[in-house]
């Protein structure tokens, strides 16, 4: 076999099973000290930290803090001990944590006075040095020098996502490719002359008739009374929602164990935290369009109500019986029941949107108000008490997010607790929205290993999917049932359709970066929130500021 081929086969291999296979490691600079002269089997964003001390008689503690773990405070990592003759440093070992810049802080054992400060991007699989010399040998209480020296040159874990990017891409090319050649009218011609069917369809066409004919003779009326025609899908919903399914599945078997496709600790934005909002989304969406049809029919409303309800239930109770994280541990316990959940949060958004829609709704919203003055904005007035009711749900949320007093918080928290604002609020996690779910369900019936444990060592337990984040889940929905609405509205409008979105979308990016203290983005496994101060809402959201935001566009277009 050829070196070349078998090398590029491999390559290719290791690219997809680095991306399919992966597993959960902690987040930000989570190290562990390991004992000198002893092998060093590192793991996928792991590196070696090796610290010498060259200070006579002075040993040294060493702390670490991510950049990824927002107003935190310093982790010890370990301890250097101090040189005893002069020329034979003493060193210390360490594996540390390679997905995001890390701060070191090196302070004297005996006083704790800060020697220095380093910050570094470690890289995967690379060997480090940190020499602590004295600046002056002369002068023992000079200044000292740090200094990081790469020992052995990290690997560039982005690879395997290059490779599988040229794989599917050279996939793309040749079924585009493909399928332009196929449609070439030459090549029609010559695949169905080759093709052995054609003499048994010319002789069954020619007795008969041809099935075109047929075909179009049925489609000018329906072939069973009162049947309505199959409304065709819309594309871009069935594509959105494949695209988050597909990310779905691949976060959920280990995202390549890239810290993007993971969710966030509280602080931060990945890929993996846009599938939930994508889902709520797409499912207002839905909502708008597969309920049309049924309010234009002459299918009672109590009766599509009575299927909701249903629906609603079966999410339910499928989410705390049979999709529940305490599988895990054994036999499901009433002591120890989830109660919160994913699919009990889609199952009540669903619920509440559907029942909204189906009491509030038009069954001809495209031929409303066409004539009137404020017909520009119909696709909102019209709905005026959906709009309504959303704005009191959300004042809703923010009066008790806000207003309500959580013991020994400040009120309004809404940060990760633990270590994180310097640790001055460590049973605060979650501030109003952990304290209400703590009361109604019990410490022991909501997520007990949020993610935000491993980073910011919080000891609370706080579920994401959290009773007051699911009024932010109906927000979410509504905009998603609004642009379903758009659609229905300006059928057949692409022009109107386009021109609606792009200004739904400046009013929401206006909103979102008009005041940096009020106005913020949040984004979790199960919310996308926009409201509040500089701090998070529940497990892994996000506060943008407006310096931020336009960071992160620019970022975006730098890639």
């Amino acid at each position: 076999m050829d070196p070349g081929g078998l090398s590029l086969a491999t390559v290719l291999f290791f690219a997809l099973t680095v991306l399919l296979v992966g597993g959960v490691y902690p987040p930000g600079a989570v190290s562990e000290e390991v004992p000198e002269r002893r092998s060093q089997k590192l793991e996928m964003d792991q590196a070696v930290l090796r610290v010498y001390n060259e200070l006579f008689h002075e040993g040294l503690v060493v702390s670490w803090l991510s950049d990824h773990c927002y107003q935190c405070l310093y982790q010890e990592l370990g301890k250097v001990p101090p040189e005893k003759r002069l020329g034979h440093p003493r060193n210390s070992t360490f594996v540390i944590d390679t997905k995001h810049p890390v701060t070191l802080q090196l302070k004297t054992k005996v006083d704790g006075q800060e020697v220095c400060r380093v910050h570094e991007s470690f890289g995967e699989l690379g060997h480090y040095s940190l020499w602590v010399t004295k600046a002056n040998l002369s002068n023992v209480s000079g200044p000292v020098n740090c200094k990081i020296i790469i020992d052995q040159e990290p690997i560039n874990s982005n690879l395997p996502i290059l490779y599988a990017f040229l794989v599917y891409a050279g996939l793309a090319i040749s079924v585009c490719l493909g399928q332009f050649i196929l449609g070439l009218h030459s090549v029609n011609n010559l695949l169905f002359r080759l093709s052995p069917r054609v003499e048994m369809e010319r002789l069954i066409n020619s007795e008969l008739g041809s099935p075109n004919r047929l075909t179009d003779n049925t489609s000018h009326g329906n072939l069973v009374s009162g049947h309505n025609p199959g409304y065709p899908r819309l594309r871009s919903i069935d594509t959105l929602r494949g695209l988050a399914l597909v990310i779905m599945i691949f976060v959920n078997y280990g995202g390549g164990k890239y810290w993007f496709f993971k969710h966030e600790s509280w602080n931060g934005l990945t890929i993996a935290d846009l599938v939930f909002p994508w889902f709520v989304f797409i499912m207002g969406t839905s909502i708008a369009l597969s309920l049309s049809p049924a309010l234009q029919g002459i299918r009672s409303r109590w009766r599509l109500l009575g299927k909701v309800a249903w629906r609603t239930a079966a999410l339910i109770l499928l989410g705390i019986f049979i999709i529940n994280p305490n599988y895990c541990k054994g036999a499901l316990s009433w002591d120890t029941l989830r109660i919160p959940g994913v699919l009990q949060r889609l199952g009540l958004t669903y619920g509440v949107i559907a029942v909204m829609e189906l009491v509030c709704g038009k069954s001809s919203p495209d031929s409303l108000a066409v004539d009137s003055w404020w017909s520009l904005l119909r696709d909102v007035l019209i709905y005026w008490p959906q709009w309504i009711l959303i704005l009191l749900l959300e004042c809703v949320w923010l009066c008790l997010t806000f207003l309500l007093p959580v013991p020994d918080c400040p009120r309004g928290y809404l940060g990760p607790g633990g270590i994180g604002d310097f640790g001055q609020f460590a049973n605060c996690t979650g501030g109003a929205a952990g304290l209400v779910d703590r009361w109604l369900f019990g410490e022991k019936h909501i997520y007990q290993h949020p993610s935000c444990t491993l980073l910011y060592h919080t000891t609370v337990p706080f579920d994401p999917e959290n009773l007051l984040g699911l009024i932010n889940s109906i927000v979410m929905a509504f905009l998603g049932l609004q642009a379903g609405k758009i659609f229905l509205i300006y059928k057949g409008q692409n022009k109107q359709i386009m021109l609606r979105f792009f200004i739904w979308s400046i009013l929401l990016v206006h909103l979102l970066c008009y005041d940096t203290k009020f106005f913020c983005l949040r984004s979790s496994l199960a919310d996308l929130f926009c409201g509040g101060y500089k701090e998070t809402l529940d497990r892994s959201s996000l506060f943008l500021s407006r310096d931020e935001l336009h960071s992160a566009l620019r970022w975006t277009r730098g890639v």
